[in-house]
């Protein structure tokens, strides 16, 4: 008996879908503009987005610069948005934009242009192109809609990027820190991308570590210097040590910290005393 109600059960569902498809083949067929615009909010309604996005993709032209087209150009961007399409999402939300720019859903198009580049930011190991579009497209929704109910969430957005980015940053001086003198001096360039990256995101939560990566930059750069280098750098290395503790005083780094500045003042120490007896 539960065999045959699963069979029945199984045939009744089967019957309905395939009513459905042929409903919507042929719609899809049909030459009734009107017919596929208002089916395709009957989907999207039962959030079928894939149908919606397809049959309004084929009326939209066709009411292009009137009520229905406004209306259908953006519910078409978030039916493509509602199924995780972002590119094509942000694609249609731009071309919104652009042809509506005082429409009735451009305040949202606009922050939803920034959003579906924030939801396409890739691994922060991977190039940020999407992430710094993401920051350019939510400052100016910020800019020009200041008193948007979506003013909140976009600045959390960008502030979210902003720490993406200035992780790459550190991560990437870290690597030139890791290459240390391989082809070339690779301290020097972890001080440059360390020293921007704080310069570019002076409030980030990598602002400690960043700063810690300069100091041991600064020291190993002293320590694999020639000899008419060496005095230069190790004092810039003691300088950096007291800008390092004076901004983290209880750093997890200090003892760390405290060692490349015993080194580098023996180092100084035995240098000047050198020096005093090559004197007399």
């Amino acid at each position: 008996m539960r065999f045959l109600y699963k069979i029945v059960t199984l045939t009744i569902v089967l019957g309905n879908l395939m009513t459905s498809c042929g409903e919507y083949t042929k719609i899809t067929k049909s030459g009734d503009a009107q017919l596929k615009y208002d089916k395709a909010f009957e989907y999207y309604e039962k959030e079928d987005y894939v149908k919606a996005a397809t049959l309004l993709e084929a009326t939209v032209p066709t009411f292009r610069g009137t009520e229905k087209g406004e209306k259908g150009l953006f519910t078409l961007a978030m039916a493509y948005f509602k199924n995780k399409d972002y590119v094509m999402a942000k694609s249609y939300f731009s071309t919104y934009c652009k042809g509506y720019p005082s429409g009735t859903y451009a305040e949202e198009a606009r922050f939803h242009v920034g959003y579906c580049y924030y939801l396409d930011s890739p691994d922060v190991k991977l190039d940020q192109t999407s992430t710094q579009k993401a920051i350019d497209e939510l400052l100016n929704f910020s800019q020009l809609y200041p008193n948007s109910e979506k003013l909140p969430r976009a600045l959390d957005m960008i502030k979210d990027m902003r720490e993406k980015l200035a992780e790459k940053d550190y991560l990437s001086a870290k690597l030139y820190y890791d290459l240390g003198d391989y082809m070339g001096n690779n301290y020097l360039s972890a001080v440059v991308t360390a020293t921007n990256a704080l310069k570019k995101y002076p409030d980030t939560q990598y602002k400690e570590e960043l700063s810690f990566l300069i100091l041991k930059s600064k020291y190993m750069q002293a320590v694999k210097s020639v000899e008419t280098k060496k005095e230069d750098r190790y004092r810039d290395t003691v300088d950096e040590y007291y800008n390092f503790v004076r901004d983290f005083p209880e750093s997890e780094y200090k003892k760390e910290a405290n060692k490349f500045l015993e080194r580098s003042r023996y180092f100084l120490d035995k240098n000047k005393t050198k020096e005093e007896n090559n004197k007399k």
